[in-house]
């Protein structure tokens, strides 16, 4: 820390994203990436004719993208607003809607940027425990007159909670914000986009990094009343009205529109993530539920951090959290059926050399 860095930041403890290796000799099951690449129509639409306009700001409107999102969940283009990856959605929301205050509330293992902004943002937060299980119970929260931020399914343990749970949670208090943040939903949920027209106090946040194969662009989106996304797009346009570049842009429109491309990947990861499922039960571990394109799972012959580093010497990049209630787990990245085997073969010989 500089001496010139502003004390307010003094106790700020900055997001640890996954490990990003500069070379490629890692099977990477560590960051929740798609393993396939972007729809063939993104591919294709990144033309040279469009390359030549890069000497050209982006539309910061970006009306062709909230246009496509807003046809795919039956809205308006004025229920969208669109940021440089649900991370800055997020972190407008905070700036926008949260302060000493009005706080906000959301579980004790979740996402670890809510935390960060929170305390970016000189706000509020508190931390509502999991169930013994793990699972999220709505009931914990119906006394909370702060806002709340839910991961559903959740951004740790994978667990998901159905929809009329979710509208439960957003109908316990109407005078608060209840943000659903369903970065991995495609993955075997159902979306609570379809609540927006009954409820002005709710905020979906979606990515394209997940289930649109697109990390790598930087695009997330929030689907709301109109009035919540303009506050949102306000904060945008007093921060960077060009977030979101052309190239992003461009993929973005097309990935929005290959839903039959979609699918298809969602498909696989999803018989993928039961497989991998099935041979860790086989083995003896612990494995959470999960409706994402990832799994958390314990050994009571190994413990989490021991099994995260044999598999790093292996060439096997798994995410060991380190939170308390998680400590032993590992969160596993579902990727292709050869990435699942490999990683199966790899477990079976430490714990074969862990007897």
């Amino acid at each position: 820390m500089s001496r010139f860095f502003s004390g307010k930041f003094s106790g700020l403890e900055a997001y640890v994203p996954g490990e990003q290796p500069k070379d490629q000799k890692y099977i990477k099951l560590n960051t929740n990436e798609s393993p396939f690449p972007p729809s063939p129509k993104v591919l294709n639409a990144l033309t040279r004719d469009e390359l030549e306009l890069l000497n050209l700001y982006p539309d910061p409107t970006v009306f062709s993208l909230t246009s496509v999102i807003a046809d795919t969940f039956d809205l308006l283009p004025c229920d969208v607003a669109v940021g440089n990856g649900s991370d800055e959605i997020l972190a407008f929301i905070f700036n926008a809607f949260c302060d000493k205050e009005r706080g906000i509330a959301f579980p004790d293992v979740t996402y670890g940027f809510y935390s960060v902004f929170a305390e970016m943002f000189s706000v509020k937060y508190s931390r509502v425990p999991l169930r013994e299980d793990l699972s999220i119970c709505v009931d914990d929260y119906k006394d909370i007159t702060d806002n709340v931020i839910i991961a559903n399914p959740n951004a740790q343990t994978g667990m998901y909670l159905e929809l009329s749970e979710i509208e439960r949670l957003v109908s316990q208090n109407t005078e608060r914000l209840v943000i659903i943040d369903e970065a991995y939903i495609d993955f075997g949920g159902e979306s609570a986009a379809s609540l927006i027209p009954k409820y002005d106090n709710l905020i979906v946040v979606r990515t394209f990094s997940k289930s649109r194969n697109l990390a790598g662009a930087r695009l997330g989106f929030s689907l709301s009343c109109r009035e919540l996304a303009n506050d949102i797009n306000t904060m945008k346009f007093s921060f960077n009205p060009y977030s979101i570049n052309r190239v992003s842009l461009i993929c973005g429109v097309q990935a929005m529109r290959d839903t039959a491309y979609m699918q298809k990947c969602m498909e696989q990861i999803i018989a993928n993530r039961e497989f991998l499922t099935e041979k860790l039960i086989s083995m003896g571990f612990e494995v959470k539920p999960s409706r994402a394109n990832f799994v958390l799972a314990q050994s009571g012959r190994i413990s989490g951090r021991a099994l995260y580093e044999e598999l790093k010497k292996r060439g096997i990049l798994v995410r060991y959290l380190g939170d308390k209630r998680i400590e032993n787990y590992v969160r596993i990245t579902v990727g292709t059926r050869e990435q699942m085997i490999a990683l199966v073969f790899a477990i079976v010989k430490i714990l074969e050399c862990n007897k």
